[in-house]
């Protein structure tokens, strides 16, 4: 069951899915707290996510263990948001492959964000499947009228799951 109360039917089929586990490891949370990733690990908690910060030079992040690599996490996840530099996306999603992870969602508001064509080919040879684009806060409630606003925009022009 999840660990939130959702209303599916507003939800792509995609993102619930993604959202299904208890458990979604977050890849490239700051350690100065100032990122996308930090504000979707914050969500994910605060929504009743066990949340797992990864970063491969903290310990401890917003008050939770912080792990080197997806590898590295007792027990596994059931997903992995990646809010990482494009460059590493790859990597983490070739990590998500070994351990049979076979969902993550790549995190973008404007621009690239942390997508990469490689990173893609990738999740389409090893089954894995790929959100592409916006992020958790566009869809676990309550959405700030940011989110809303970036996600209605985002849906009409392609960028968010719709």
């Amino acid at each position: 069951m999840n660990p939130v109360s959702m209303e599916s039917s507003k939800m792509p089929q995609n993102v619930q899915a993604f959202l299904a586990g208890k458990r979604i490891a977050v890849a490239g949370v700051s350690r100065k707290g100032d990122t996308a990733a930090s504000h979707i690990l914050r969500k994910l908690l605060k929504s009743g996510y066990e949340a797992i910060p990864v970063n491969p030079h903290a310990q401890e992040l917003e008050g939770q263990p912080c792990y080197p690599s997806l590898e590295a996490i007792p027990g596994g996840v059931h997903a992995v948001m990646i809010a990482t530099n494009p460059d590493v996306s790859l990597s983490v999603v070739e990590e998500c492959a070994v351990l049979g992870i076979r969902h993550v969602w790549f995190h973008r508001s404007f621009g690239d964000g942390s997508i990469s064509v490689e990173a893609l080919g990738a999740c389409e040879a090893f089954g894995i499947d790929a959100i592409i684009g916006g992020c958790p806060l566009m869809f676990l409630e309550p959405v700030d009228i940011v989110h809303k606003c970036i996600r209605w925009f985002g849906q009409r022009n392609g960028n968010v799951p719709a």
